[in-house]
């Protein structure tokens, strides 16, 4: 039995990891279970599950779990970082689900990676933040890392095996991130200043929480990809190119050096990438659907317009700086979309917001992981006092 901690539980790609442990009872066992606050969503986990671990974020939520699966024998909570960390350190993890949203997941995620665990990276964050140490961790604690973004694990499928020779050695001329263009695509420059964020979290092909949601649609989901394919793949930012494709069947892209472009296809559904990533090398039922093609009909592609969606090119700019640049982006982003969901700003001013703290934090070299830290929580602060 190969035993399985999902950080971040309550999300949508903790649900969707769940279901597809749950079809393959035989082989997987889940060891431990994180959530932020959701008590309710977290107690029927446990019960159906039956965790050795659980940890909530929010020390009152975790206090409010354990009175509400008192009942459950052999179920320890814990709360905080802490407790998050020991969910990931788990004696009896082989495999580590990296799910919990934004830099908060980054603690956690390097506590699994020093312990040299399979990691089903889903919290791009990580990577974005703090890239560098993050790979060096991976390289020197023997820890696999498995991309669980659809765009990232296609690349994965269509790269060759003996891809971290470097991708001149193995032929590989770019990388192809798709993107859907998100809710807003058709929209003009001056109608995306009156958006809601009902309308921005309404995306139009995938399912996904409330912060990721206003990313796509802002297309910084997308800019954060390109860093993390920068790291995941070690990519030089001229060779990962963004391309819009409304449909989201084709989840990603790599060209070979013969004019060669390999594809991955499938329906937009988080468990295909998950269970390709949990199950690797092999293959198992994710429970997803067969692809119609002739139901699909056609597939489009368009540039992507970073003067309507500026975010992007943020993004391949604070790429190309490096250092902590990329850390002040994501932490100025995080605050934005917070505030733009809370109504106090709006969707234009996301990218307004993070181009003033960019503006004002060029970010430093980023040569630990205190020193990232430090720079984050200097980057949330100049966010929050240009808000004020």
């Amino acid at each position: 039995m190969i035993g399985v901690s999902v950080l971040g539980s309550t999300g949508s790609i903790g649900v969707s990891t769940l279901d597809v442990l749950a079809r393959h009872p035989d082989r997987y066992r889940v060891v431990a279970l994180t959530a932020n606050r959701d008590v309710a969503g977290m107690a029927a986990q446990c019960r159906r599950f039956r965790p050795q671990l659980v940890a909530m974020a929010d020390a009152q939520a975790a206090a409010d779990l354990a009175r509400e699966i008192g009942d459950l024998p052999g179920t320890e909570v814990l709360a905080g970082v802490d407790g998050l960390c020991a969910a990931a350190r788990h004696p009896e993890a082989d495999q580590v689900m990296a799910a919990i949203v934004g830099a908060a997941g980054l603690l956690p995620t390097l506590a699994a990676v020093e312990q040299g665990k399979r990691i089903l990276l889903a919290n791009k964050e990580a990577l974005v933040v703090a890239g560098q140490l993050f790979m060096d961790a991976a390289h020197k604690h023997g820890a696999r890392v498995l991309p669980i973004d659809s765009e990232h694990n296609a690349v994965f499928q269509c790269m060759p095996a003996d891809f971290s020779r470097g991708l001149p050695a193995v032929g590989v001329r770019r990388i192809l991130l798709t993107a859907s263009g998100g809710p807003f695509r058709t929209k003009s420059r001056a109608d995306l200043a009156h958006v809601t964020p009902e309308q921005a979290c309404n995306h139009p092909n995938w399912d996904m929480g409330r912060k990721i949601s206003v990313d796509s649609a802002t297309m910084m989901n997308k800019g954060l990809e390109v860093i993390e394919a920068r790291w995941l793949f070690d990519a030089s930012p001229d060779r990962i190119q963004v391309v819009v494709h409304p449909q989201s069947v084709i989840h990603s892209l790599v060209e070979y050096a013969d004019g060669s472009v390999l594809a991955q296809l499938g329906n937009p559904d988080m468990r295909t990438p998950i269970a390709h990533a949990l199950a690797w090398p092999e293959r198992i039922d994710s429970g997803v659907a067969s692809l119609d093609l002739f139901d699909i009909a056609r597939l489009d592609f368009e540039a992507p317009d970073v003067q309507r969606f500026p975010c992007l090119a943020l993004a391949y700019q604070v790429v190309q700086v490096g250092g902590a640049a990329p850390a002040v982006l994501n932490a100025a982003n995080e605050v934005a979309v917070a505030a733009f969901l809370d109504g106090r700003i709006a969707f234009t001013g996301i990218a307004a917001l993070i181009q003033a703290v960019l503006d004002r934090l060029p970010g430093g070299s980023g040569d630990s992981l205190d020193a990232l830290l430090s720079v984050d929580a200097e980057a949330r602060a100049l966010a929050e006092q240009i808000l004020a």
